[in-house]
């Protein structure tokens, strides 16, 4: 469904929309306690709040997520996903969720690992490692330089690489498929029976039994609880990055883009799909096949539909070992390595939030790790809003001793208390000026400019004097609607020339304090 209405709405033509392991991992908890009709409602409900976001330009929202944050989360959810199918790819018929979980689970019955799988799932991943290597060396391009020998290498060793998950799949499926015992009895735990049948056209479920309990709607909400939210802004965040990565240097409407995606889940939510959003691995096949349409998300689909109704019964012998290697592998790279070696080398605060993003998704949940992630990153920009940069000058003119006083950026409330008291600790000497350099000061709130007040009046106590250079109006506005008395201490020009204007204006005579 999500490729057919992607290519009504959507504006990226290298786009896949579809179901991704991230957002599959948010909402596994959710369906593990009340059922497959959870992953549906979500579809209904990221639908809705993608859609509404964007009906609002509310999408500013996705700009809370820094770096860092990205880079945590989606580290964290790979390990997640890869530690999922531990037992899987070991052969071990247990059942665990968690990273940590899953890990213990696999060291507690080590005795119960199959060989058989084992084997399968390690040779399953050096296979798609080779052939993620044969990128390097082919290119569905044809080159007149090279023979045509060439050429056909170099294009084999790029479908190889494109078609790597595929291939192992298959191969895992025949081998399992030929070596069955009498019985039909694989030697590998194996997928077994799918359902074939495609889903009707109905509503999303408003309301769910699970284990003989009636849940409504409220009832099905509250279990989503913050995930109602976050799952929405992960799915738009994925796919307007990556529609960016494959626009070419275009302009990407990012609000359309907002509604595609919207209009996808909640189509899609009509006909039972998982909440959905663009895949970067699929978009990245779509890129290298040469698609030039976003028709290309139809062909998708056709062959989907086509595959459920006439192949499923050859899912019946894929290996779990195998699904279990294509998944350990693709988050091996999807886990952003690079991310904690940057923001180590760069900024050790960033790289802060990297690992409080990172422990809390991996060790408590997506969402929460999210929120804790956003609002460590936000602490630390309330703290430099907070503790902004002087430059303390010290001059003097016309027998007077100067204190220019230059931020470096503008001030806000946060910084208010913090001004008032750098000035009042670092600015002591009796009659000497202060001077508030406004120059770099682009915006400053009412807290900001009532303690600027306050502070003229403490420096009048202390028989000094406070002027304002160089204010921009804006500025200059809000300070003088807080109290009319400063517009009497703005000054423009050099300091030498305001000091000057400022005391012929104010009738002040010169008293020499410098020794």
């Amino acid at each position: 469904m999500a490729g057919f209405v992607y290519c009504l709405f959507g504006t990226c033509k290298d786009l896949n929309i579809g179901p991704t392991s991230i957002l599959a991992l948010m909402i596994q908890s959710h369906v593990s306690s009340l059922g497959p009709n959870m992953a549906v409602l979500c579809t209904f409900t990221t639908g809705c709040v993608i859609f509404l976001l964007g009906l609002f330009n509310l999408g500013f929202i996705v700009e809370f997520f820094s770096y860092p944050v990205v880079a945590g989360f989606t580290s964290a959810g790979a390990l997640q996903i890869a530690g999922s199918q531990l037992n899987s790819l070991f052969g071990i018929k247990r059942k665990a969720s968690a990273f940590l979980e899953s890990v213990m689970v696999v060291f507690k019955h080590l005795n119960e690992i199959q060989w058989t799988d084992t084997t399968l799932g390690i040779c399953s991943i050096i296979f798609l490692v080779v052939l993620r290597e044969f990128k390097r060396f082919g290119s569905l391009e044809y080159k007149r330089e090279l023979s045509f020998t060439r050429n056909m290498v170099s294009i084999t060793a790029f479908v190889l690489f494109l078609a790597r998950n595929a291939l192992v799949v298959i191969i895992g499926t025949i081998l399992a498929y030929l070596i069955q015992n009498k019985d039909g009895k694989a030697p590998f735990e194996i997928v077994g029976k799918i359902g074939s049948a495609l889903p009707t056209f109905k509503l999303p479920p408003f309301s769910t039994v699970v284990n003989g309990t009636h849940y409504d709607f409220p009832d099905m909400m509250k279990d989503f609880g913050t995930a109602v939210i976050f799952i929405p802004l992960v799915a738009i965040l994925e796919s307007v990055a990556i529609a960016k990565a494959f626009a070419g240097g275009k302009a990407l409407d990012a609000s359309q883009e907002w509604f595609a995606v919207g209009a996808c889940n909640i189509m899609g939510s009509f006909v039972s799909s998982m909440p959905v959003t663009g895949s970067f691995t699929r978009s990245a096949v779509n890129n290298a096949s040469g698609v030039i349409t976003t028709f290309g998300g139809v062909i998708t689909g056709i062959c989907v539909l086509l595959s459920i109704n006439y192949l499923i019964s050859c899912f019946y012998y894929i290996p779990k070992a195998t699904l279990a290697s294509v998944l350990v592998c693709a988050m091996f790279y999807l886990f952003d390595f690079e991310s904690f070696h940057v923001l180590w080398r760069t900024k050790k605060r960033d790289f802060l939030v990297l690992l409080i993003t990172f422990l809390t998704c991996l060790l408590w949940s997506l969402e929460n790790g999210i929120l804790v992630g956003i609002f460590s990153n936000l602490l630390f920009v309330l703290y430099t809003t907070a503790r902004p940069k002087f430059h303390l000058e010290h001059q003097t003119c016309a027998g007077r001793y100067i204190y220019l006083i230059t931020p470096k950026t503008s001030i806000l409330y946060p910084a208010a208390e913090y001004l008032r008291k750098d000035v009042e600790q670092n600015c002591t000497l009796e009659y000497g000026i202060v001077v508030l350099n406004g120059k770099n000061i682009g915006d400053m709130d009412a807290t900001v400019a009532r303690s600027i007040v306050e502070l003229k009046k403490e420096l009048e106590l202390r028989k000094q004097t406070l002027l304002l250079l160089n204010f921009k109006l804006g500025v200059k506005t809000t300070l003088i609607k807080m109290d009319s008395v400063l517009h009497n201490y703005f000054v423009e020009g050099s300091i030498d020339s305001a000091i000057k204007d400022h005391e012929e204006s104010s009738g002040y005579t010169s008293v020499s304090i410098v020794a």
